[in-house]
């Protein structure tokens, strides 16, 4: 059985990591080597794409953090949550609802919707 809150905690906790090689280490565990992101603003291919996107999101958010919204549900191999984006501790500017397709329990795919960002 799939447990979903672990699944997006360890999602998020990636996208917060600032150590480049503990990063990689973190994608290898518990992400497939074939794995996919996509959202309306960017997508990424693999550990190497999936990297590089949250190293960018980081070096242009570089005083933002992550944070699970809610609580993330799912079935079978499906997981949805949502998530803030902002100065840790205050609120989130820009928030969004990922969709994840697991195998083996690792994630293959993300499909990420964006449901809050500022007009500048």
């Amino acid at each position: 059985m799939t447990d979903h809150k672990t699944v997006a905690s360890r999602y998020i906790d990636l996208w917060n990591e600032r150590a480049p090689a503990r990063r990689r280490e973190m994608l290898a565990a518990n992400w497939t080597a074939d794995a996919r992101y996509i959202d309306p603003l960017m997508s990424g291919d693999g550990h190497d794409g999936v990297d590089a996107l949250i190293a960018g999101v980081q070096q242009r958010f570089p005083d933002f953090r992550f944070t699970l919204i809610g609580e993330p549900n799912g079935f079978g191999d499906h997981v949805r949550f949502s998530w803030g984006l902002g100065p840790e501790g205050g609120d989130s500017p820009i928030k969004g609802t990922d969709f994840a397709v697991l195998s083996d329990g690792r994630i293959r795919s993300i499909t990420g919707f964006l449901d809050q960002v500022p007009a500048a």
